[in-house]
């Protein structure tokens, strides 16, 4: 017992050192994309940069509304991050104990139960903006992970198996992106809008909702959700090479070559940020329910056909 506490104390510290890394990786690689010098004043070079953002946020006085609801106000950042680490208690350690045969499922459940965080943080602010980028944020959230869902299925029907470190072990051959690329695009894709990024960024729409469900955060509170919102990216990546890029011993063990895809993966979402200008919210909806969804379900329906002709063969 006491092994898997210091396990799972271990992989939070280190996620919380890769969130705060991973932005200053997001600051740098845009002030490339745009031709301009991002953070490189701390320090050297910058590098310094996150752990100085961080005293700066959780060091400033907590201002906050007089109409809000108090209690569940502070409680929705807390929640956020909480749940945004509980994803990784699924990683591949040998001494975490819920890295058993339902950790997709698991997955599943706790992604699902994050968007009330996000919900409440509006709601309980007491401000329409809150209010508004908080519904956008949900409608958006729920549908998408219609369609995350299907895709999931789908690969576990050709994996056969709803563990990730089977779904590692599977691919030690071939990888899944290869058979089913399409697959691989849509759950990018779905990963960004679920995530929030731009081109997706609705519920932090700062042009129409100035900032959107956390308008009325600053200080720790923001940083909390800051926090959440980048584990949950970098969790994600983790979910892409498991799911299409696994295979071999190194992957297996978290290896080098896992973390180089891993960082590939975070780079995506950092290149289409950079790249694409936001959506529009209604083409959102249409690209998920009338496109998405009808693609996701017809490939769904061969593979589970395919699967049966093997299975009487």
């Amino acid at each position: 017992m006491l092994m898997e506490l210091i396990s799972c104390i271990i992989s939070i510290v280190c996620v919380l050192l890769a969130v705060a890394f991973f932005t200053l990786l997001e600051r740098k690689g845009l002030s490339i994309f745009q031709l301009r010098k991002g953070p490189n004043k701390v320090g050297l070079v910058g590098l310094p940069q996150p752990l100085a953002d961080a005293i700066k946020l959780f060091t400033k006085e907590y201002i906050k509304p007089s109409m809000v609801n108090s209690f569940p106000f502070l409680i929705c950042p807390l929640m956020s991050l909480f749940l945004a680490l509980l994803l990784w208690v699924l990683y591949n350690s040998h001494y975490v104990v819920l890295m058993g045969g339902l950790s997709l499922i698991m997955f599943m459940c706790i992604s699902s139960i994050s968007v009330y965080s996000v919900m409440g943080a509006g709601w309980f602010s007491n401000s329409k903006y809150a209010l508004l980028g908080a519904i956008r944020a949900v409608a958006q959230s729920i549908s998408y992970e219609v369609s995350m869902s299907l895709i999931l299925m789908s690969c576990l029907i050709m994996m056969g198996s709803i563990n990730f470190v089977m779904l590692l072990k599977y691919q030690s051959f071939f990888w899944l992106v290869f058979v089913n690329f399409f697959m691989f695009l849509m759950w990018f894709i779905s990963s960004i809008a679920e995530t929030h990024r731009a081109p997706f960024d609705f519920a932090e729409g700062e042009s129409e909702l100035v900032s959107g469900f956390n308008v009325e955060y600053g200080a720790m509170g923001f940083a909390l959700l800051f926090m959440a919102e980048y584990s949950n990216i970098l969790f994600m990546s983790v979910l892409v090479v498991c799911l299409f890029f696994g295979g071999g011993p190194i992957t297996l063990s978290f290896g080098v070559s896992m973390c180089f895809m891993v960082s590939l993966v975070g780079w995506g979402f950092i290149w289409v940020r950079a790249s694409y200008p936001r959506y529009r919210y209604d083409l959102l909806m249409y690209l998920i329910w009338k496109s998405y969804l009808p693609c996701v379900l017809c490939i769904l329906m061969f593979l589970i056909f395919i699967s049966k002709m093997f299975y009487y063969l």
